[in-house]
Parts: C-alpha cells; structure tokens; sequence
C-alpha cells in the first residue's frame, strides 16, 4: 500500500540539515521543537541518538499531525564517551585536542514521525572518521575557518576539512547530521518525496 504524499517537516534548525534536504530536492517546513534531550548513560551511541531524534519528530508532529516530521540527533563518540557540543572556545580546543591523529564514531540516529506522533520509526547511522595528528595552532586556525560551538564534537566535515581530515568510512552526509542515503530509502518507502 503506498502512502499518500504528505506535508514533510524538518524538527531541526541545523543549517547543515537544511541544505542536505534541499540538495536532496525536497519541499519542507522547518520547526524549532523545544523538547529536553535525553542524557541517559545507560543508552548506547545508537539508541540515545535515535530518543533524542524520537522526541524531536514526535514533538513537532503533535504540532502539525498531517505532516511526516524528521528529527535527527548527532553525537560524535571517543574510546565509548560522547562528545556533545562544546560550551565555549577552551572546551572545543580540548575536543579537537581528544580527537587529533585518533579515530572516532560519528552516530546519527533519525526518526520520522506521523499521525501526530503517534506513530513513527526510527533508525541510525554510523561513520568511523579519523583525524590527522593536530597541533594547538592547527586546531585554531580551523576554528577560525568554522564555529565549533554549535557542532557536536567541535567540528563540521564540510568546512575546511582539509586541515583535520585523514579519512573516512561511510556516509559524509551522517558527518554533517543527516545521512541523506538512507534517509532518502526510508522516506520513498513511505511514500514522502
């Protein structure tokens, strides 16, 4: 049975997510959701991404219940251990410090909600990234170049990557906070494009 097409929302103001949808070619709404995150330590990377999604998307249906409602939820991941958004410039110099010549995790979660939220699924993407080794003065001129204060784990892949990337193993898009491939599965599967 093939859904009707319906009004598509995205429960994020991330500019990131923004344009990976209109890049994608889609016609949506964006919506703010106030909700509070989830910060539990006894989820994994995977479901405590794919909550905090939840409850983005479910928040903004009840706001608009004819429409499909994306929420996504991006947490960069050391040895375990998230790394959310940095609170000021020291904290994001820490990060990058944390994060220089390493590999780390970069786990999305997404969930798409409907009827009101009352009815929704919800799914998650992994990408390993590694960084080159980074000097105190690497990592300031970098965060010139981007503001890491609104990027989990104090960096965005599509600025200046050049300067901190070594490589990567699966989605670019999921780095950015929107793992457009299945993404665009999971929404032409239920008939939302």
């Amino acid at each position: 049975m093939t859904l009707p097409p319906q009004d598509l929302v995205l429960a994020s103001q991330s500019p990131r997510r923004v344009e990976l949808l209109r890049e994608a070619g889609y016609d949506f709404e964006v919506v703010l959701p106030e909700v509070e995150e989830a910060h539990d330590a006894s989820l994994t990377p995977e479901e405590l991404t794919v909550e905090n999604a939840r409850r983005k998307a479910v928040a903004v249906a009840r706001m608009r219940p004819g429409a499909r409602v994306i929420g996504a939820d991006t947490l960069v991941y050391v040895d375990g251990l998230p790394l959310g958004k940095p609170g000021d410039a020291e904290e994001a110099l820490a990060m990058l410090r944390r994060l220089s010549g390493r590999r780390h995790e970069v786990c999305t979660g997404v969930y798409v909600a409907h009827e009101g939220g009352a009815a929704g699924h919800g799914f998650h993407v992994i990408t390993e990234v590694t960084f080159k080794p980074l000097t105190d003065e690497v990592i300031r001129a970098y965060h010139a170049c981007v503001n890491p204060l609104d990027k989990a784990g104090a960096y965005g892949i599509q600025e200046c990557s050049e300067m901190i990337l070594e490589g990567y193993e699966g989605s670019w898009t999921n780095v950015m906070g929107l793992p457009m491939e299945r993404l665009v599965l999971e929404l032409a599967g239920r008939g939302a494009h």
